[in-house]
């Protein structure tokens, strides 16, 4: 995926108010298409302080989760998608030790996607790891898309 269409999509995708119900929702849904696509993925919705959701899918391993924690804390660290990072880096010509992150704990990997409101902007991220990089992203963005009734 380009820049710009990443750009388009993280200025698209905004929520009106994201509780823990809204969490359960996306959370759930997401499950729901993994399951249709028989997906091995963890997926994980997490606040910077609190985890709201997650779940591991049959087929997927304990290295997911950490790639879903790692994922989640650069989308939540630069408040904006992990792949938009990652795009937006590679345009720079940096990486995640240019800003002294370490990739024990982070990871520009694309499949954290940042929840965004309306009056509060980054309050949240969805995380799916388990399929290429891309295709994580693309499932969580998906997932999004459907609860806010852009889907």
């Amino acid at each position: 995926m380009d820049l710009a269409t990443l750009e388009a999509e993280f200025a698209e995708l905004v929520f009106p108010a994201f509780t823990e119900e809204t969490a359960l929702h996306l959370g759930l849904t997401l499950v729901e298409m993994a399951r249709a696509g028989a997906f091995p993925v963890v997926i994980d919705i997490r606040t910077p302080d609190r985890t709201l959701f997650h779940a591991a899918l049959p087929g997927s391993a304990a290295i997911n989760d950490n790639w879903a924690r790692r994922k989640s804390k650069t989308a939540l660290m630069f408040q904006a998608p992990s792949l938009l990072v990652q795009s937006r880096m590679e345009a720079k010509g940096e990486d995640l030790a240019r800003h002294g992150l370490s990739p024990d704990d982070y990871a520009s990997n694309g499949g954290a996607v940042t929840i965004r409101t309306a009056g509060a902007g980054v309050v949240a991220c969805v995380t799916v790891s388990g399929l290429p990089q891309v295709e994580d992203h693309k499932l969580a963005v998906a997932a999004i898309r459907a609860v806010l009734g852009k889907g």
